[in-house]
């Protein structure tokens, strides 16, 4: 793997990290406003953090210094159209996938709606098959092998089997939008700049979520429940949004879909572990195992072609 690839990989790898320590929060916040409000806040809060992000940028690009540090495509000579279509199909699925495995929690366990959101890291590789974008065998063999840990880490063992009922129907259809999302930000990432796509992105997100919002929870829909829950709020509309979706557009740029779609599979992983040394819940030896296949899996993907290493 060359040193550019092992980047975005690691800013892949640093996303899940944050996207899987940020569960706490999310769940504080839901506390005093509904989903759609929640969605809708954090996505404004991401907006904003970025604003001044590319600000910079483009007082650097005028300086001739440090152009597109964060971005793909160093923000010259990019198509606005280009890069307002992006964000707002980007913003679109986002705000959907979000708001449905949202939904999905009233109706299924948390373990079921993990796992199943999971299985973006079959739907990516099969999609890429009809865009042009195949995976070898040793992705599939990480895939499978990071869809079996995400089974073990994410649904509890027992004999109550594995029904399927509304609210994984919801979740499914989470899946398949969050993989759509991943192939839009492959498709456009590499035309514009990432860190302008991914703040547009966050606008729409939250203009569709707010829309929802108004008309699902008008009740709860209040001044007072987003002050009240302004901590959670901050930490994953900085963190979550604006920090690890831009890492995602920026980081995902020249990888394999299905490969990165493997690394931020690590969010499970990031989960079960700050779960155990932050909130103190034990992890069993079946999700132990479970973490390592999905770590395993991920590691394959890496690891350089036949050809490469008789290079090397």
């Amino acid at each position: 793997m060359d040193r550019r690839n092992l980047t975005h990989g690691g800013m892949l790898a640093l996303a899940a990290f944050i996207w899987g320590t940020a569960f706490v929060a999310q769940s504080l916040g839901m506390e005093h406003i509904g989903p759609c409000a929640f969605n809708g806040a954090r996505s404004f809060v991401g907006c904003l953090v970025l604003l001044p992000v590319i600000a910079a940028g483009k007082k650097l690009r005028e300086a001739g210094r440090g152009a597109g540090a964060l971005g793909t495509c160093q923000g010259a000579g990019q198509s606005p159209a280009t890069l307002w279509r992006g964000g707002a199909a980007c913003g679109i699925l986002l705000a959907g996938a979000s708001l449905l495995q949202q939904a999905s929690l009233q109706y299924t366990t948390a373990g079921k709606a993990g796992f199943l959101t999971s299985l973006y890291i079959v739907i990516v590789p099969v999609l890429g098959i009809f865009l042009g974008r195949k995976a070898g065998g040793k992705i599939w063999a990480a895939v499978v092998l990071a869809l079996i840990g995400a089974y073990l880490l994410s649904v509890a063992g027992g004999g109550e089997g594995f029904s399927i009922g509304i609210g994984e129907i919801l979740v499914l259809i989470c899946s398949v939008i969050f993989s759509l999302h991943i192939m839009v930000i492959d498709r456009v990432s590499p035309k514009v700049d990432g860190v302008q796509l991914s703040c547009i992105q966050f606008l729409v997100a939250g203009i569709v979520s707010v829309i929802f919002a108004v008309i699902l929870e008008r009740d709860s829909f209040t001044l007072s429940g987003l002050l009240a829950s302004w901590g959670p709020l901050l930490y994953v509309g900085i963190l979550s949004s604006g920090v690890a979706y831009t890492l995602q557009i920026v980081g995902q740029a020249g990888l394999n879909p299905a490969v990165a779609s493997l690394i931020m599979s690590l969010e499970s992983v990031f989960a079960a572990i700050s779960g155990w040394l932050i909130l103190s819940q034990p992890l069993s030896t079946r999700e132990l195992i479970g973490c390592g296949l999905v770590f395993a899996g991920v590691v394959l993907a890496q690891l350089p072609g036949r050809r490469k290493a008789e290079k090397a």
